[in-house]
């Protein structure tokens, strides 16, 4: 019957070129190994190396054994790594990167809720709405929404993502509430972006693709800023689908030109590779993927 690690040893001896190199590299006597290559030699029932006193050569026999025998010793292998990372406690810093008013709002609780699941571990966020080059800026992985470019990087899809236009009764109680897509550029309005002026919003709505310019008197490129100054009256805003539908079924925002939504885009993490994927990141992929399927199930109920 093939002993495994007899094959195991055959192959070092290939690799390094001598019994004497494989026996330094396996930790074992050179008699050792050279018994283990002879008991192989008699279950295949031939000659894999031509020994002599000065040199060592693979027959042609050997060659083709050795070339089908490693792969699968690297099969063994890479089913051994995956299996010890399956079993391995997540631990280490990982780094994550993700567009702002996506990252301050969602994943805040997400990584508090990994922080508190994986004692070993800590968390580094960069939220930025400049791609990053994940392995120059050494991010382990990073949110992006939108349509992807081509690139290098793993990309796995978590969900879609689309905005919705809601403000709070009370600014709509003040100004009213407008009837046509026109109408915002007469009213007050919440830009999550750099500037409180000349903000083109682009919208799908029953005559297609439309742009409408708008204005107010607060704008910020983070989620919460803009969240909170909507619920305080300030203006319309686009407010992430997962965040505006629980404060309109709350009563505390209002569904604004109901016809219209930002166009849809998806919602992918990625990261630089799929090989060798650290226990760390694959646990905070799983989770993230978790809390937005829940988020999206939840809002379905709701609808």
């Amino acid at each position: 019957m093939l002993d495994l690690n007899d094959i195991v040893v055959f192959a070092r001896v290939v690799e390094a070129g001598s019994f004497t190199a494989a026996a330094r590299l396996l930790a074992m006597p050179k008699t050792t190994v050279s018994r283990r290559v002879a008991a192989l030699e008699r279950e295949v029932g031939v000659r894999l190396l031509q020994r002599t006193t000065r040199s060592l050569n693979v027959t042609d026999a050997g060659r083709l054994y050795y070339e089908q025998s490693s792969q699968a010793l690297r099969t063994i292998e890479e089913a051994n790594l995956r299996l010890a990372e399956a079993r391995a406690e997540p631990s280490g810093t990982i780094r994550i990167s993700a567009p702002v008013g996506f990252g301050g709002y969602f994943l805040t609780q997400a990584m508090v809720d990994f922080l508190a699941m994986y004692p070993k571990t800590k968390v580094e966020l960069r939220l930025t709405d400049d791609k990053l080059n994940l392995v120059e800026d050494g991010i382990d992985l990073a949110f992006r929404t939108g349509v992807l470019q081509d690139s290098t990087l793993i990309a796995r899809k978590l969900g879609s993502t689309h905005r919705l236009l809601c403000a709070s009764p009370d600014y709509l109680a003040g100004h009213g509430m407008p009837e046509r897509l026109a109408d915002l550029a007469h009213h007050q309005c919440v830009i999550a972006g750099p500037s409180t002026s000349g903000t083109h919003w682009v919208l799908d709505g029953p005559h297609g693709q439309e742009t409408v310019t708008v204005a107010g008197r607060f704008a910020a490129n983070e989620m919460q800023a803009v969240v909170a100054a909507t619920l305080a009256g300030f203006g319309i805003a686009q407010l992430p689908h997962s965040i505006a539908e629980p404060l309109i079924n709350g009563g505390r925002l209002s569904r604004v030109l109901r016809d219209y939504t930002t166009p849809v885009g998806g919602l992918h993490v990625l990261y630089p590779s799929s090989r060798h994927l650290s226990p760390l990141v694959k646990a905070f992929i799983e989770l993230a993927s978790d809390r937005i399927s829940s988020r999206a199930n939840t809002a379905a109920d709701q609808q």
